[in-house]
């Protein structure tokens, strides 16, 4: 019997959000922009698989292609082919103890941020429609369960939600605030499609509700101390630089995605990990 590949779930997720975005929401990304986004980072494997002799693995670029897709903006087509390189690029050259150090579609977010004008992260575009949450939601819940990461994306939430609420408490502004935020689509697309990877999150699930805490409570000090708009893209990169020490500290079984045969082998951390 052939096990499901997690991952087939996640592109189904991201694409019908991406048919969503084309379909309904205003400020989407261009045909040319989305073709870019995925042909890139395909490509790139494709040119990898071949330089290295090992099989092409479409099912780890496509993903990374359709985040770009659902939350990079920009109009120059040279911020496409860069952003898709960059991603791909974390992928083959930016691991420890051959784990991702960061999530590849936010590491090429947060680096063009920084380093060219013409690029930006519209959270607005998805507005706060309950329905669009709803919908991530119920979509990715079955990838989430299945690859073992609900436990990063609720204590992501969780914390999120506390500390709006925390936030609105000591400003004295009504509830309804709070809640109005926690709609926001974007949020539920960072909880769930890229705070969740698997191959740049702790192996325990200690590391991994610290790991989300500690995103979420650097975001808010970006975005509300400091007025920074795309925070929760720059803290999953900056607590992403701990995950090596909190896999060494906490150390924990070794994620590895279902083998064509419908294996999930687990992965025993190395002596040198464990120690």
């Amino acid at each position: 019997m052939i096990a499901f590949d997690e991952r087939v779930g996640q592109i189904a997720a991201q694409s019908v959000l991406l048919l969503v975005v084309l379909t309904s929401i205003d400020f989407g990304p261009s045909p040319a922009q989305i073709a870019t986004c995925l042909l890139v980072p395909l490509a790139m494997e494709a040119a990898h698989a071949r330089a290295t002799g090992a099989p092409t693995n479409w099912k780890s670029a496509l993903p990374t292609g359709l985040s770009l897709c659902l939350l990079l903006r920009s109009h120059d087509p040279a911020i496409w082919v860069a952003a898709g390189g960059l991603a791909m690029g974390s992928k083959y050259l930016l691991r420890v103890n051959g784990k991702h150090v960061f999530n590849p579609s936010a590491f090429a977010i947060v680096v063009l941020l920084l380093a060219a004008p013409d690029v930006w992260v519209s959270p607005g575009q998805w507005g706060t429609r309950l329905w669009l949450a709803v919908l991530a939601g119920a979509m990715a819940t079955t990838v989430l369960v299945r690859v073992a990461r609900w436990d990063i994306a609720l204590a992501f939430l969780i914390g999120h939600l506390a500390l709006l609420l925390a936030r609105a408490w000591w400003l004295g502004d009504p509830l309804a605030i709070p809640l109005h935020q926690m709609q926001s689509g974007s949020v539920l697309i960072f909880a769930l499609f890229m705070l969740t990877d698997p191959r740049s999150t702790p192996d325990s699930r200690t590391g991994r509700v610290l790991f989300a805490g500690a995103v979420a409570a650097v975001a808010h000090i970006l975005m509300f101390r400091f007025q920074v708009r795309e925070g929760l893209f720059y803290a999953l990169i900056l607590v992403s630089c701990f995950t090596p020490l909190l896999d060494r500290i906490l150390p924990g079984t070794r994620f590895v995605w279902s083998s064509s045969k419908g294996v999930t082998t687990p992965c025993v951390p190395s002596p040198e990990l464990s120690r």
